[in-house]
């Protein structure tokens, strides 16, 4: 079972038609509103509510703010590559595509899921091996986006990468010794963007693989940015370049 943890996490998972099979919610939280109105959806989707203890909850939560609400749910389908690529082709868009080499901590993976549904990436492909994967706190983080962000995860990021490349994708690496600034790049193209990990940054295999390695300018002190905030920047510069088209 997967565990959903907090208010919002919940509403998504009910609106995207995730297969619920409780929600646990303390008592009383029933007086809110907000709470409320989830509830009253949640039993038109005749989804059974279970009153819990406080105690109960906090461990299920794992120390995860859960605001008096968990679902447990079916597990998150993650997909495979070839599934991927057929989506931006039946959506008859042009792919964009996040590649995670080695994201370890649970909270830039949500949030980076977070942007990644914001700007429209077509899909999130992970390692599985030393690397997060979807896990609750990943699922709270990013505030619902799991719902709508297709996840991959795959043996080997290089090979997947060639794999993209066959299929005429370009690869952008961001990289903090990048030769091109990430805003020069033309993210019209199908492009898949290359994340690494938050202490290593992009493998030297993967970094070979990459068509360019794209650095953001920093002026100040610090040599890098956080791995979320650093694929923030450059989905959204990849929303602003095909908002124009």
């Amino acid at each position: 079972m997967d565990i959903i943890i907090g208010k919002n996490p919940v509403i998504e998972a009910l609106r995207a038609g995730r297969l619920i099979k409780k929600i646990l919610v303390k008592h009383n939280i029933e007086q809110r509103d907000d709470i409320n109105e989830l509830i009253r959806n949640a039993k038109i989707k005749k989804i059974p509510i279970e009153i819990a203890d406080i105690k109960y909850l906090n461990l299920l939560a794992s120390g995860t703010l859960h605001q008096g609400i968990i679902a447990l749910a079916e597990p998150k389908q993650y997909i495979n590559l070839e599934d991927l690529l057929s989506i931006s082709k039946a959506k008859n868009e042009v792919p964009l595509y996040i590649i995670l080499d080695g994201i370890e901590d649970p909270h830039n993976l949500g949030a980076i899921l977070r942007t990644a549904e914001a700007t429209g990436v077509h899909g999130v492909i992970l390692r599985r091996q030393r690397a997060v994967g979807i896990t609750p706190t990943v699922v709270k983080a990013s505030a619902g986006a799991i719902e709508y962000v297709p996840v991959v995860r795959v043996n080997n990021i290089s090979q997947s990468i060639i794999i993209l490349k066959n299929k005429n994708i370009w690869i952008v690496g961001i990289d903090s010794k990048g030769s091109v600034n990430y805003d020069r790049i033309d993210y019209r193209l199908p492009i898949a963007i290359v994340i690494g990990s938050e202490g290593m940054g992009i493998s030297s295999l993967v970094g070979k693989r990459c068509d360019w390695l794209a650095a953001i300018p920093m002026k100040g002190r610090i040599s890098s940015l956080n791995a979320s905030v650093a694929a923030s920047i450059v989905m959204y510069e990849a929303l602003r370049q095909r908002s124009k088209t």
